[in-house]
């Protein structure tokens, strides 16, 4: 069938034509951001998974949606080589212009302004990488000492204030958290425990892989009562099936039941591997419905695609002792693995690895279940390790 009118959208943070399966959490967060509004005791929220999970997606929606009933929002996403600071800065400077133009926040909101100029300025000799326009000059003694921890809730605080005066709320929604260091994590957490006990309308909505609860806890050991951390997982077997169906439907395209159920096997359900699956079927396809025929020619060329894109550009930023330690994990199945199992694959010491894996949890590419347990953060990659590694030539 004609591609062009394809309803699927396979890629990084695209959002699905059927956002299925995600109701209860969406209305979960709607509920805390208005009691945030409203100055009641609110847990932020961190929703943990893997890769491919449709993370990003739920929080762009989540950020649609508190726009929506006239809440202020910035957006970051986190890389592994830049700081909070830098991040936070320009994103809350034209956020609080925004803010500034209602009439009860403007003069709270350009206080909240020479608070950031302020902030800029007294770390810019320790986070080189702050640029942001300033519009306003900075207020003496406020959020100006050069110190991130101090300086962040000074910053929030005002910031809370300007959005309270207003009758709104000020939310950050930072994605790929984990990066984050943790030093600027503990400043983060401790801002927000700040306008929390204050009853200041500032939270935090982001997303990340599954380590950040322990990266959290590491950094303030306060943080599990601060925040939720809902688990983002595959869909379940009808959530994932309507996915699949119901844009094609409203196209006016059918699956067979069975080719559906073939693809909800194939991808395990989760969210980005369907979208991958269904464009390729609807190319495949002659025809409504989509066969299970279409279906077969469907996985081949869906695998060829996640092996060029979504696998080959985490498998390349691996040096040659990291994609060892991925194919003996590989060698073991899709995991959680012990790490002395994988040891004994490499024929090496558990102590001698811990390097290697420090760096592999560093890059995003494995976590820790359980101590002494290690899992891939990217669903079927030991699928796509043999593959690539078919060989026996990273054996010892």
């Amino acid at each position: 069938m004609n591609p062009v009118t394809s309803p699927f959208a396979p890629g990084a943070g695209a959002a699905p034509p059927e956002l299925a399966g995600r109701d209860a959490l969406r209305e979960t967060v709607r509920v805390a951001i208005e009691r945030v509004r409203r100055g009641l005791p609110t847990k932020s929220v961190l929703m943990v998974g893997l890769r491919g999970v449709g993370k990003t997606v739920l929080l762009d929606r989540m950020r649609d949606d508190a726009e929506a009933t006239g809440i202020h929002t910035l957006r970051i996403e986190a890389p592994e080589n830049r700081s909070l600071p830098a991040l936070l800065a320009p994103q809350l400077r034209q956020a609080l212009l925004r803010l500034s133009r209602n009439e009860q926040a403007t003069e709270l909101a350009q206080r909240a302004l020479r608070a950031l100029a302020g902030f800029a300025k007294g770390l810019k000799f320790k986070y080189g990488d702050i640029e942001v326009g300033l519009d306003y000059e900075p207020e003496p003694g406020l959020a100006d000492n050069g110190d991130l921890e101090h300086d962040l809730q000074a910053l929030l605080e005002t910031v809370g204030a300007a959005a309270q005066k207003g009758g709104t709320a000020m939310l950050m929604f930072i994605d790929e958290l984990q990066y984050v260091r943790e030093i600027e994590l503990a400043a983060l957490i401790t801002a927000l425990h700040r306008c929390a006990q204050r009853k200041l309308p500032v939270a935090l909505i982001g997303a990340g892989l599954p380590q950040l609860r322990g990266r959290m806890g590491s950094a303030k050991s306060y943080a599990e009562r601060l925040f939720d951390f809902p688990s983002i997982d595959a869909l379940p077997a009808q959530a994932a099936s309507d996915a699949i169906t119901k844009p094609a439907l409203a196209q006016g395209v059918a699956f067979d039941p069975v080719a559906a159920t073939r693809i909800v096997e194939e991808t395990r359900g989760y969210p980005y591997f369907l979208q991958e699956w269904g464009k390729h079927a609807w190319e495949a396809a002659q025809a409504s419905p989509i066969t299970i025929d279409d279906v077969g020619q469907a996985s081949r060329a869906a695998i060829a695609a996640l092996d060029e894109s979504f696998f080959r550009v985490r498998f390349d930023r691996l040096t040659p002792s990291e994609k060892n330690y991925l194919r003996a994990m590989a060698d073991l199945g899709p995991g959680p693995h012990r790490s002395g199992d994988i040891a004994e694959r490499l024929q090496r010491k558990v102590t001698s690895l811990g390097p290697t894996r420090n760096q592999l949890i560093a890059k995003g590419m494995i976590w820790s279940p359980n101590h002494g347990d290690t899992a891939f953060t990217v669903p079927l990659f030991d699928e796509f390790m043999r593959r690539i590694m078919p060989g026996g030539e990273w054996r010892p």
